[in-house]
């Protein structure tokens, strides 16, 4: 590995920092990289088809073994099994152009089938397996997905846990199981799809694929409980890998290897890690941990196996990794050893945790490791830009990547970032209404996000995150509040006891915060934690910056933000206005009057 100062300074390695500027009368102004984006690739089976031919032996992606260790699927293992599965599929009565739908988590099954459909032009749609594991059973909000998509076959991994939601699903879709199939009826088990044998057709199909085929559907986040459909093109998911490679040089030099956890149902896992592994014939090793209680073990276990080159996880990962890389050496050394780049997304880091990361690297490592982001939604497959240089700390989301504009727009104070490229979304599919009221007269995307250049002087300088404008909220004086900020300023204040804060304060005189513990510190005392958020509420009123800046009242939660809920996404990121919703009782506490106990004051 190159010293710091070559790594960052080589254009090898790293594309330049430059960015161009766009100056418009109304006051907005764009910026774009000033170099332009390289062909790439017709659709997502054209990398598998590359490295089954020229590495074919090589490990692709692998999961855990049942006994121990690890069931790999080398390049030309996993494009005989996705040829086998797609003319499966051919071979099926299929509805004409119904997707294929996943319910369940990743594995090398999901992987399969996923990319046998994208090989002869059939979409694919990954749903959170959360929505199919809620408890007491209610599966209106799964029945509901299904029936806007209206697959033409599902698959689970199991019939015990994915049969239950399609019994009375209101579908007419072949069900598809890794076991149990037997108990289903109807329904096939995926070793039949697996057992058929590849014929010309497979070829003919994904020839006849073009760059605007459908290669999946994915459903946003909402808070609203009908989640909108996400169309993803090949052209989108190809160029936004084409532009991470402009800007990520050295992943051409060095194929990636990942130890990786993320949920497929979501664009960070699903596009872009996923198909980094797919464009530069790298390794993925799925991690059946999470950054949760009991599950986070297993990932330390598998980082005591693996070494990534690279490694992407949300700040809540990291803050549950950080415990056992504090207090164990040589894990820490092994984790670090290798990797190229540290990369976080999903949500705003805590300074907090930066430097806690920075700390124990620089105990088993010479180099300082890389810390990084990027930024982008759903809708853009996902990146749209790349801090591709050395950050002091978080906030700065980088530079708008080859072959994307990102607009900058007056509004209520702030700036809000409109984005535009070929790694954005035609529409959502079957919502005509919906596509419509995204989109400026421009054609720019609306994502509902806010950023200003770290220096208004230097476009290049990096931009930084401001927060989502639909957050954002007055109190009764009139000021704005930036949510996205603020949230940040405060889980730094209370740590290391806060894992999240919900800001409250829409309409009311000043502001508030729900606390979320961590799980360590719901094991202390109660007065003892009150006394910790009281000192940080205090120093924070102290701070220059006014109401807008300075929680004035806390209340600290008896449980964790609920994924089954919908509180907290897979990927870890906090739905601010969802639970806001339901928590609306803690709420009305936080500023009852006579006073409500629990209720810390600054």
């Amino acid at each position: 590995m190159p010293a710091p100062s070559s790594f960052f300074d080589d254009p090898r390695l790293l594309a330049p920092r430059a960015v161009l500027r766009e100056d418009r009368a109304d006051g907005s102004f764009v910026l774009r990289s000033p170099e332009p984006l390289s062909p790439y690739a017709r659709c997502v089976g054209e990398w598998l088809e590359r490295w089954a031919r020229e590495t074919p032996d090589a490990p692709a992606f692998a999961e855990p073994a049942p006994g121990g260790g690890w069931t790999v699927l080398s390049w030309a293992a996993l494009r005989r099994e996705v040829g086998a599965v797609a003319q499966a599929l051919l071979d099926l009565p299929l509805a004409a152009d119904a997707p294929i739908v996943v319910l369940s988590d990743n594995s090398l099954e999901h992987l399969v089938l996923l990319l046998a459909g994208q090989h002869i032009g059939r979409a694919v749609c990954t749903v959170s397996s959360g929505y199919s594991r809620l408890a007491g059973g209610d599966f209106s909000r799964i029945h509901g997905i299904l029936q806007a998509l209206q697959p033409a076959l599902v698959y689970g991994s199991d019939a015990a846990v994915y049969g239950p939601p399609l019994h009375e699903a209101p579908i007419r879709a072949l069900a598809v199981f890794g076991c149990g199939a037997e108990s289903h009826p109807g329904a096939l088990d995926f070793a039949a799809l697996r057992s058929a044998t590849e014929t010309p057709a497979v070829m003919q199909a994904f020839v006849a694929i073009t760059p605007d085929t459908h290669a999946k559907y994915l459903l946003t986040s909402g808070s609203t409980g009908h989640p909108k459909v996400v169309v993803n093109t090949h052209r989108m998911l190809c160029a936004n890998q084409q532009m991470i490679g402009q800007t990520l040089r050295f992943l051409a030099h060095d194929k990636p290897v990942l130890l990786d956890w993320l949920p497929w149902s979501h664009t960070f896992g699903g596009n872009h890690n996923t198909n980094l592994v797919l464009r530069y014939g790298g390794t993925m090793y799925i991690d059946d941990g999470r950054p949760v209680p009991g599950l986070v073990d297993r990932t330390v276990a598998h980082l005591r196996e693996i070494q990534p080159t690279v490694y992407f996880s949300v700040p809540k990962g990291y803050d549950m990794l950080l415990p056992a890389l504090e207090a164990d050496e040589a894990l820490a050394r092994r984790f670090f050893e290798r990797l190229r780049m540290v990369f976080y997304a999903g949500a705003g880091m805590p300074v907090a945790t930066w430097r806690r990361l920075e700390a124990v690297a620089s105990r088993v490592r010479e180099e300082p490791v890389w810390f990084t982001t990027s930024w982008g939604s759903t809708e853009t497959s996902p990146a749209i830009t790349f801090a591709h240089w050395k950050l002091d700390g978080p906030g700065v989301i980088g530079n708008p990547m080859p072959g994307a504009e990102i607009k900058f727009v007056p509004n209520g104070g702030k700036l809000e970032l409109r984005v535009r490229g070929p790694n954005i979304f035609p529409g959502y599919r079957g919502n005509e209404a919906a596509t419509r009221a995204a989109f400026d007269n421009e054609v720019y995307y609306c994502i509902g996000d806010a950023g200003y250049l770290q220096d208004a002087t230097d476009p290049a300088s990096g931009i930084v995150f401001n927060g989502r404008v639909a957050e954002d909220f007055k109190l009764t004086s009139g000021t704005w509040v930036s949510v996205g900020t603020l949230r940040l300023k405060v889980v730094t204040a209370l740590a290391p006891h806060a894992m999240d804060v919900v800001v409250t304060g829409h309409d009311r005189g000043d502001i508030g915060v729900l606390v979320f513990l961590t799980e360590a510190a719901r094991a202390l005392p109660g007065d003892e934690v009150a006394a910790h958020i009281r000192q940080a509420l205090q120093r924070l009123k102290a701070e220059p910056g006014g109401s807008s800046q300075a929680p004035t009242r806390a209340l600290v939660l008896p449980d964790a933000p609920s994924l089954a809920a919908g509180e907290i996404t897979d990927k870890g990121y906090l739905n601010q206005r969802l639970t806001l919703q339901r928590r609306a009782a803690d709420v009305e506490a936080l500023y009852a009057t006579p006073a409500d106990a629990r209720v810390i004051r600054a």
